[in-house]
């Protein structure tokens, strides 16, 4: 008996023909670069070296566009914004030992964000392997454990023939939910011989999808349509599996204010009479959500930053709907829904009742009032002028990305809409060279990059990187002389800082000198300024003076 699914996998005669007479000259590094072509891979990101040479002569003979980054931990931060803004899985290629090992902050940002890279990295030859010292330069005893703590899932290869499969299954667990990074080592002998096996095609890596226990979400939408106060959180996860639509339906539908976490901006409409908006930080917002007799909370783990740091104490039930599973119940317990965010509020739209509530836009109002009267109540009328000159000058369709910085902190929660920051693992950096990887992902629109003056100093070479490819990245450097939120820190818990404050660079002359545009601007003139800078083709740096101040935060 022939089953249908035995002959699709017979190759047509060309294909046979094909593979029988490959083509003379390629290498193993011909094998990763094919295989990511088969997968869909258009750009890949990444810095050579040594035993990686073999990947990066490959290139060469590919039609792959490559983009390299001056720092391989920049170059990982531009590859996450890649996949945050694609949804595909952004190849990174590393060296063996000090270069794979740059890599790792950036990495642990993509795990933390739920963004998929897909990291290629090479090895010391086969015959060096095995936990040995055998005196290669960059050699790690163990470079696989280096990884295998931050990463989603390790895949080692020892052969050539093993390239294809394990490229495949990389690729596949970087993009089932949750999205993340995935680690593949190659050794250097691997990737320079010659090989004799066919050019590999398209490649079948469909991600597996994470269907909800259907028992689980029956009793989700009995909670839910019964519930006399319902509430919903809306984290990152809503975002990355494509379900701002379904999260909308099934809140209208319920009739439940929405709050959006600092990584699931964008994952409702700011300005929806539902929306409590992102003020997670202050105690207005806490409140409402401890009072919910049902919440539901899709696509965060309800971690330091979402609980208004751990304060946040839940009186009624708890609809957890969470890809990853070690984030189930972690911090409160729940009914924990196993699945992606889209499939779960899917079934969730299908089965929940409708759920008049004429009141509830008017308790969102209220809140959000509140919160209002308590900024007013703060000195901050400069820090709220600068974030409004930056919303002002941002083209509603421009992607922004923001470093760990006084003004970030400000828009995780007064910002209206997506953004993207590095607020998942919080390493400094991000802003900047994140900003490249959308820029690349999609050179039609300008893109805003926003850090102090001390984030920047960590990723000042990649203007260079923005020169050499005329990406559209207008980056907003705010420079008050040190580590702004550090000096605040501790100067609140010791009277005064120390090792806050930075000697630096003459930014505009400096920027300059890579041939990039900028100016030192004001608050006054802030918008206009940067208004021109993003309507500019290519590359600009804006440098804005001032120190500003963080809202005080009520976690009591």
């Amino acid at each position: 008996m022939t089953h249908d699914h035995d002959l699709e996998l017979r190759p047509t005669a060309a294909q046979t023909e094909a593979a029988l007479n490959p083509p003379a000259g390629r290498t193993g590094g011909d094998l990763v670069v094919e295989t990511l072509r088969g997968l869909g891979a258009a750009t890949v990101f990444g810095l050579p070296g040594q035993h990686a040479l073999g990947m990066f002569d490959a290139l060469r003979r590919s039609d792959l566009t490559y983009v390299g980054l001056r720092v391989e931990n920049n170059a990982g931060f531009a590859a996450d914004a890649y996949g945050r803004v694609t949804g595909e899985a952004a190849p990174l290629l590393l060296s063996t030992g000090p270069g794979a090992l740059m890599s790792l902050a950036a990495l642990q940002e993509a795990a933390a964000a739920s963004a998929p890279v897909l990291a290629i990295g090479s090895q010391v030859p086969a015959a060096g392997l095995g936990g040995g010292r055998h005196g290669y330069l960059h050699e790690l005893r163990d470079q696989q454990a280096s990884f295998r703590d931050v990463v989603k899932s390790v895949h080692t290869v020892r052969t050539q023939s093993q390239i294809p499969s394990a490229i495949a299954a990389a690729w596949e667990s970087a993009l089932t939910a949750p999205h993340g990074p995935v680690w593949v080592e190659i050794p250097q002998d691997v990737l320079l011989a010659e090989t004799a096996l066919p050019v590999v095609t398209a490649m079948d890596a469909t991600p597996h999808e994470l269907v909800p226990r259907p028992e689980l979400t029956a009793v989700a939408a009995d909670l839910l349509s019964k519930a006399e106060r319902p509430a919903i959180v809306a984290g990152g996860g809503v975002v990355r599996s494509d379900a701002v639509g379904k999260l909308l339906a099934l809140a209208e539908k319920l009739n439940a204010p929405v709050v959006t976490t600092f990584g699931g901006k964008g994952a409702f409409p700011w300005e929806h009479p539902l929306s409590l908006q992102s003020w997670m930080e202050d105690r207005h917002t806490t409140d409402l959500l401890e009072d919910a007799d049902v919440l539901l909370v899709v696509g965060s783990g309800l971690g330091e930053l979402s609980s208004n740091y751990h304060t946040f104490q839940p009186r009624g039930r708890v609809v957890q709907i969470e890809a990853d599973a070690g984030k189930l119940e972690s911090n409160h317990p729940a009914l924990g829904i196993h699945a992606d965010a889209r499939l779960a509020l899917s079934a969730l739209l299908e089965t929940v009742e409708e759920r008049p509530d004429p009141e509830a836009a008017g308790r969102v109002a209220e809140l959000l009032a509140k919160v209002q009267e308590r900024l007013d109540g703060q000195e901050l009328v400069l820090e709220r002028q600068v974030l409004a000159a930056v919303r002002e000058a941002l083209p509603d369709r421009s992607p922004s990305f923001w470093d760990m910085t006084i003004l970030a902190y400000w828009a995780w929660s007064a910002w209206p809409g997506a953004m993207h920051s590095a607020q998942g693992a919080g390493g400094l950096g991000y802003g900047f060279p994140a900003a490249l990887g959308a820029a690349v992902a999609d050179p039609t629109r300008p893109v805003l990059a926003v850090s102090g003056d001390g984030g920047a100093m960590y990723s000042i070479a990649e203007l260079a990187t923005a020169r050499q490819y005329d990406l559209n990245v207008t980056w907003l450097i705010v420079d008050d002389g040190g580590y702004g939120i550090l000096r605040e820190y501790m100067t609140d818990a010791f009277g005064e800082a120390t090792a806050t404050e930075l000697s630096r660079p003459d930014f505009v002359a400096l920027a300059e000198s890579f041939g990039v545009p900028a100016v030192r601007t004001s608050v006054d003139s802030l918008a206009a300024d940067l208004a021109k800078s993003l309507a500019a083709p290519g590359p600009s740096v804006v440098v804005l003076p001032a120190l500003l101040k963080m809202f005080a935060p009520t976690h009591l």
